[in-house]
């Protein structure tokens, strides 16, 4: 195995995943959610940086290859069950978040049958473009986590009809209630458009490596 650069990043990014679900466990919020939201973007980041290295240097590895698809799966899979816990499983993100497990699980699951061919499922643009919106995706909805405890911390020393004479402009705005609140709506269905969006290049990304794996899934006469 060489440990080049490209590689090392790779298994940092690869280390990062669990480490989103435990900012969670070891940090009250909104600091669990400012963290998660650093350690993601960063490991994300280091997906374009660790490929763009690779190429650049001529240091494209076995081991990169191996490893680089699982780090993926693993940020995203870990990420969407962290925010699926905190959104209280509502149906807006656990339909899209289904969708996008069952397809890594299932063409995780036909790689390792198809063994040696497995080589006829290379990685598409459109793949990579349904990992970057996945990533963003998920990026959006914990920066929605911060805007979210933020609000809650000062609506809750105010009161509900306060709260609602400063969203409505009946009371003036001095401690940035309103910003916060439109942050966390906003950041809220950007984050549920992009999933579903990833959701569908997902299941399209899928559907076409299924169909090329079909020529070895018959059986022969």
């Amino acid at each position: 195995m060489r440990w080049t650069i490209p590689n090392i990043l790779t298994i940092i990014r690869l280390l990062a995943a669990p480490g989103v679900a435990i900012m969670f466990l070891y940090f009250t919020r909104p600091w669990a959610d400012w963290f998660a939201l650093i350690l993601f973007v960063i490991a994300a980041l280091t997906d374009w940086i660790d490929g763009y290295l690779a190429r650049a240097w001529k240091q494209e590895t076995k081991l990169g290859a191996m490893l680089d698809p699982i780090a993926d799966k693993a940020m995203v899979v870990i990420a969407l069950l962290v925010i699926t816990g905190f959104s209280g499983m509502d149906p807006y993100i656990l339909l899209p978040a289904t969708v996008i497990l069952f397809r890594e699980v299932f063409v995780s699951g036909l790689r390792e049958f198809l063994g040696d061919t497995a080589g006829t499922l290379k990685v598409t643009k459109l793949a990579k473009w349904k990992t970057t919106a996945q990533m963003v995706a998920i990026a959006v909805l914990f920066a929605k986590g911060v805007f979210e405890h933020y609000f809650g911390i000062i609506a809750f020393g105010l009161g509900d009809q306060m709260v609602t004479d400063i969203l409505t402009g009946r009371e003036e705005d001095l401690l940035g209630l309103n910003w916060k609140y439109q942050g966390a709506i906003i950041s809220w269905w950007a984050g549920v458009v992009l999933l579903w969006i990833a959701a569908i290049l997902t299941l399209v990304t899928g559907w076409d490596y299924f169909r090329k794996s079909l020529p070895f899934l018959r059986e022969k006469p």
